[in-house]
């Protein structure tokens, strides 16, 4: 008689993956940042309600916030520039 063995269950798939791989290509982009930043911040909550830990969506998150941060100061830099040069 013929020893069968059930197949094994599929991994559970992680609900924010998708999102979150979206989020940090779309936050690597300067101008579409904001948007991967707020992706990349779904698809984490959405993955840690699910039990898993999302790296891409928190790569997404922190260049969402470093490109955001560097665009500030960018403008900062440039409305003191013109401030200075109006100033003498």
């Amino acid at each position: 008689m013929a020893n069968y063995q059930a197949t094994p269950q599929p991994a559970a798939a992680d609900p924010g993956n998708t999102l979150g791989i979206v989020g940090l290509i779309l936050a690597i982009i300067p101008c579409t940042s904001t948007i991967g930043l707020v992706l990349s911040i779904v698809a984490f909550i959405i993955s840690r309600r699910a039990g898993f830990q999302n790296s891409k969506a928190l790569a997404g998150i922190i260049i969402g916030i470093v490109w955001i941060g560097l665009s500030i100061i960018a403008q900062l830099t440039g409305l003191l520039t013109s401030m200075m040069q109006n100033m003498f």
